[in-house]
C-alpha cells in the first residue's frame, strides 16, 4: 500500500474511497500486453493524483482465491476461505482520494483504467469517525 500525506491547501476536502471491481475471469481473458498497459495507466493515474495532492492511499488486492472471510455465527468465529459474497465482480483494488466534492471524486473514478474494459468503480465518502 502506498500512503501519501500531501495537503490540499485552503480547501474544504473530503475523502472518498474508489473501489475498483472487476470479474477476475474476464481479467485473465484480456491479452497480457493490454493488461500491462492498464497497469501502467494505473501507475500514471496514481502519479498524477499524488502530484495534485489528491492521493491518500491505494493498493491492488490479491486474487479472491487468497481471501479469508471472518464472521460471527451464534457468537463464535466462523472463518472461511474465499470472498465475503458470491458476486460476478470482485474488489480488485482501491484508491483513497481527497476531493472537494463527489463530482470531483466521480471525475477521478472516470479515469480509472479498468473502466473502459468492463470494470466498475464504486465511489463512497469516508466518514470522519473521530467526531463521534
Amino acid at each position: 500500500m502506498v500512503r501519501i500525506a500531501a495537503e490540499i491547501e485552503g480547501e474544504d476536502a473530503m475523502q472518498y474511497l474508489l473501489m475498483c471491481c472487476f470479474d477476475e475471469k474476464r481479467w485473465e481473458e484480456i491479452a497480457e500486453p493490454q493488461r500491462e498497459n492498464i497497469m501502467y495507466a494505473y501507475r500514471d493515474l496514481e502519479q498524477d493524483l499524488i502530484k495534485s495532492g489528491r492521493y491518500r492511499a491505494g493498493g491492488k488486492l490479491g486474487p479472491i482465491s487468497t481471501a479469508t472471510t471472518v464472521r460471527l455465527k451464534n457468537g463464535k468465529p466462523a472463518i472461511t476461505d474465499g470472498p465475503f459474497a458470491e458476486t460476478k465482480e470482485q474488489l480488485g483494488g482501491y484508491h483513497l482520494v481527497e476531493c472537494r466534492d463527489l463530482d470531483e471524486a466521480i471525475a477521478i473514478a472516470m479515469r480509472i483504467p479498468t473502466l473502459p474494459v468492463g470494470g466498475t468503480i464504486e465511489v463512497r465518502p469516508v466518514e470522519d469517525t473521530t467526531r463521534v
